[in-house]
């Protein structure tokens, strides 16, 4: 028996595929990753969130605040939807194409259980190699964990989690509202 190489997958290939309802594709590192359409408890924390920063952004002008669907390839054989994501500006605007995408500011996955595996490991793993900085949020723990680019372990926040960047006052973010909002419980 021949054994075959595994497909490495490609952007492009990603992008090739065609629309299946309720799932969505991302490639990372040449893995194919399929996950289901997010639940509303997912999704309300991703609304949260992206309201949260999208004030803050505006007000001290920091960056683009965008939520998925958008995709983001980071290389050839990376194309990622981040929950919700921070690009910089260009020229004091948003970036309107893939060509204007600069250095990612901060990238956001809320976890959901068929995402879990690809979202802690695969990834972190990429992101960070990518120098981004990527929250993990995870509802059913109540937490969020903070990775830095060059961390082996995350920052694990339940009350207040705050981001820095370049140039601009911390954002600090309380945790209880954003789990009572996505779960409908304190």
């Amino acid at each position: 028996m021949l054994a075959l190489p595994a497909h490495r997958w490609t952007a492009d290939d990603v992008r090739a595929l065609p629309d299946e309802p309720g799932k969505r594709f991302e490639c990372v590192d040449g893995e194919l990753l399929v996950s289901p359409s997010p639940r509303l408890p997912h999704q309300s924390a991703v609304g949260y969130l992206y309201e949260q920063l999208a004030l803050y952004a505006r007000a001290h002008t920091v960056g683009a605040v965008f939520m998925a669907p958008a995709d983001i390839e980071l290389d050839r054989f990376t194309l990622v939807l981040p929950d919700v994501f921070v690009l910089p500006l260009v020229d004091g605007r948003r970036p309107r194409i893939a060509e204007e995408i600069g250095q990612p500011l901060l990238f956001i996955e809320v976890l959901s259980p068929s995402t879990a595996r690809y979202d802690r490991v695969v990834k972190r793993g990429r992101y960070q190699r990518a120098a981004i900085e990527y929250w993990i949020v995870d509802l059913e723990a109540r937490l969020v964990e903070r990775w830095l680019p060059d961390a082996d372990r995350p920052f694990i926040h339940t009350e207040q989690i705050r981001w820095m960047p370049a140039g601009a006052p911390a954002l600090e973010l309380a945790l209880p509202p954003l789990f009572v909002d996505a779960l409908g419980e304190p």
